[in-house]
């Protein structure tokens, strides 16, 4: 099956695979069976106006279902292994070291989705605003993003290398 390149795709290792779709499956079952068991004993407790456990169960329901949407898009957009790349370029599942206009100090992060919490530094999406600059440029480029309080910053890419794990 050819895999056409998506910005959409998620790279996820088995293992992070594995461990979201564990999560999806029991909040979309056992979980939601769950709090709707919860909802309707604190809706037998009475006046739901001044019912503190009914709307404490509402919201766990509203996150809950936040989650199990925001676990299916994941799911659903995943590739298992690693994504093609090229040493000297940035692109997800790399380790990439920056170094930040007006800076001398160098910051190396991996470029990967945030669901890869086990690794051992700091992962940066690139969907995030420094991910989404920096994704395809190479060894010495640099690259201009927006901060969220709207300015500008600049980084110098110093390495691009594929991770090997811990």
């Amino acid at each position: 099956m050819a895999v056409s390149q998506n910005d959409n795709v998620t790279w996820l290792t088995q293992e992070a695979y594995d461990r979201l779709k564990e999560e999806y499956e029991y909040l979309s079952g056992p979980g939601r069976t769950d709090i709707a068991k919860k909802i309707e004993a604190a809706r037998e407790e009475g006046d739901l106006r001044e019912n503190g456990g009914y709307h404490a169960a509402k919201d766990e329901q509203g996150k809950m279902e936040a989650r199990i949407f925001h676990l299916r898009q994941i799911l659903d957009n995943a590739r298992v292994g690693e994504a093609p790349r090229a040493e000297g370029v940035v692109g997800p599942g790399m380790t990439v070291t920056v170094r930040f206009d007006g800076d001398d100090e160098e910051v190396t992060f991996l470029l990967a989705s945030r669901e890869e919490s086990g690794a051992p530094i700091d992962v940066y999406s690139p969907n995030s605003p420094l991910g989404s600059a920096i994704n395809g440029k190479k060894i010495g480029e640099k690259a201009t993003y927006t901060l969220p309080n709207g300015r500008q910053n600049t980084v110098e890419i110093l390495e691009a290398v594929p991770y090997i794990g811990n």
